[in-house]
Parts: structure tokens; C-alpha cells; sequence
């Protein structure tokens, strides 16, 4: 289950239009410090419908994206499901899984990629995943009415524009547009009409959580989700919902999943890398090399050296 990245992206929606790729990039983004784009959803919409494609197809990403969507369409968003009639405002963060199903063949709007490295490079540096709209538990999606509907498509007008003029600080505007659509959201309620998905859903998006930490690629950087709880809190659930969903389609609990893929990743790190056992057992999350060490000689009766031989 691999994340998309955003040149996998970009390769996608040109593809789909049979155009260069060249042709979607930003003039001048290669000089900047992180990357931004803004799309038409009618445009996009329609040239992934060619190729027969019913879905938008960047649910799982390595990229931030904001969307004003405009049609009738269903979000599933962590564990929860909601139906979007007309203009809605949608925020989505890496950390989360989340779908965009249209329901019909009229859909308008705008929606805009960006990494945190854009707005890092605001005055003073903006670290996204400290917003309250981007972090774990909240639901960032937002039914508008009229008078929103028409502010917050202004503001999406405005980047569209400034992304293909020649103004010298255009980027910089940009960013304040973009900052101004954040703390737009970040003053709506969000929709609270969702219904629960089913258990097999939640175990799905578990495991998409689970598998986008992997491969470990480097011994300097812990695991983010290491714990049951972790995980809950990120689809916003609770444990014993999570555990229960779980046991239910594999037969298993959130621990014994979460260590059965530790062990899968322990095994490789030790058998195809150079790094020393210590390294290992920080990239896998364990604060003492003791303590990972008896978890790997529990779950294979082998120490981590013997096994490395």
C-alpha cells in the first residue's frame, strides 16, 4: 500500500490529459523553498473521467491539499463517512487517510496541493502539523453556505491567478492567500453528520496507517504510531473500538498486528542494512536496546545478533 508521492501526482494527471508534464508545474516553483499548485476540479475532473476513472485518484498522499468542492459528493475521512451536497471546504493531511467520491458528473470548485516546506517559508515559519485544522482527531471538512462559498472561492481564484502571472513575490502573496484559507476553515464549524464506517474499513485504514511507515529509511527517525493508542487517536477512535474492528476481520489485536510488522521490518533492517543494533531498535521506536531485544527474542526465540549471523 504505497502513498502517493506528488510526482506520482502529476505523472497521474498528465497522463490522463496526454499532455507534457512539463505543461501543469507552476513557472519559477523549482526556485522555491517547498512546492504549491492550484487546480480547477471541473478541468481535472473531466480529464481523469476520459480515461474512465470515477474517483479522484490521490486519497493516500505525501502532500497537503486543500479542496472547495462543489457538486454532490460523498468524503470518507479517517473512520467516518459523510454525504456533501453543494459547497463544501475539505483539509487533508498526510497523517490521515481520506476518500473523495463523486456522485454525479457536475463538479466544480478548486483544489490546491502544498508541502509544509511552502509555508515554512513564511515569516516566522509556519509548522502545519501544530494547526488545530491538521492535527490528529480533528474532522476538517465543512458544509458552506452562499456567502462562504463565494469568499472562499475568491481566495482560490486569486492564487489561480497569481500562479501564472509574472509578479516578481508572487509566491509570497500565495502564501498568504493560502494562510488565509487555513485560518478561514479554522473559523467553520465542521459537518457533524457523519456516520461510522464499517469494521472493515477501519481495519483498512489501520493497516494503510501501519504500512505507510515503512520501509524505515533511516535509524535516526522513530516510528510516529508505535502504540494501539497511537493509532486510535490518529483515525480518531477510541482503542477498544479499534481492537474490536480488528479482532473481528483478522482475528487479531492492534498490538499483536502492530508487533507481527515491527518483527517483518526488524528482520530486514538486521539482515539487509549495516546498521548496528542500536540504531535498529530506535528507528523501530524502543528507547532502550534491552527492551527491543527481548521483544525480538519473544516473538522469534532468537536474540537480534543471533539472527544478524
Amino acid at each position: 500500500m504505497k502513498t502517493r508521492t506528488l510526482d506520482e501526482f502529476y505523472q497521474a494527471v498528465a497522463t490522463s490529459g496526454h499532455r507534457n508534464l512539463e505543461a501543469f508545474l507552476p513557472p519559477g516553483i523549482s526556485k522555491e523553498i517547498g512546492h504549491f499548485n492550484v487546480f480547477s476540479i471541473h478541468e481535472v475532473f473531466q480529464t481523469f473521467r476520459e480515461t474512465g476513472q470515477v474517483a479522484m485518484p490521490y486519497n493516500r498522499r505525501s502532500y497537503y491539499k486543500i479542496s472547495f468542492i462543489q457538486g454532490h459528493n460523498r468524503a470518507e475521512y479517517a473512520d467516518k463517512t459523510i454525504e456533501i451536497e453543494s459547497s463544501a471546504l475539505l483539509f487533508a493531511t498526510p497523517k490521515i487517510p481520506y476518500h473523495w467520491l463523486p456522485q454525479d458528473l457536475e463538479q466544480a470548485g478548486y483544489f490546491c496541493v502544498f508541502t509544509e516546506e511552502f509555508l515554512l517559508a513564511t515569516q516566522g515559519g509556519v509548522v502545519l502539523d501544530e494547526l488545530p485544522i491538521f492535527q490528529a482527531g480533528a474532522y476538517p471538512i465543512f458544509q458552506l453556505s452562499e456567502e462562504e462559498s463565494v469568499q472562499i472561492e475568491l481566495i482560490f481564484k486569486k492564487m489561480h491567478q497569481e500562479l501564472a502571472s509574472d509578479y516578481v513575490y508572487k509566491y509570497d502573496l500565495i502564501r498568504a492567500y493560502l494562510l488565509e484559507l487555513i485560518h478561514r476553515g479554522q473559523k467553520l464549524q465542521p459537518l457533524t453528520a457523519a456516520r461510522h464506517t464499517s469494521t472493515a474499513r477501519t481495519s483498512s485504514l489501520f493497516v494503510e496507517l501501519l504500512e505507510r511507515q515503512f520501509p524505515i529509511e533511516s535509524p535516526h527517525q522513530p516510528l510516529p504510531l508505535r502504540t494501539a493508542k497511537d493509532f486510535a487517536d490518529r483515525l480518531s477512535i477510541h482503542v477498544n473500538s479499534l481492537n474490536r474492528a480488528l479482532k473481528t476481520t483478522t482475528g487479531k489485536t492492534t498490538t499483536d498486528l502492530i508487533s507481527q510488522r515491527l518483527i517483518q521490518e526488524a528482520k530486514r533492517l538486521l539482515k539487509h542494512t549495516d546498521w548496528n543494533i542500536s540504531e535498529i531498535a530506535y528507528g523501530l521506536g524502543f528507547e532502550e536496546v534491552a527492551h527491543f531485544s527481548n521483544f525480538f527474542r519473544k516473538q522469534t526465540s532468537w536474540s537480534p545478533v543471533s539472527f544478524r549471523k
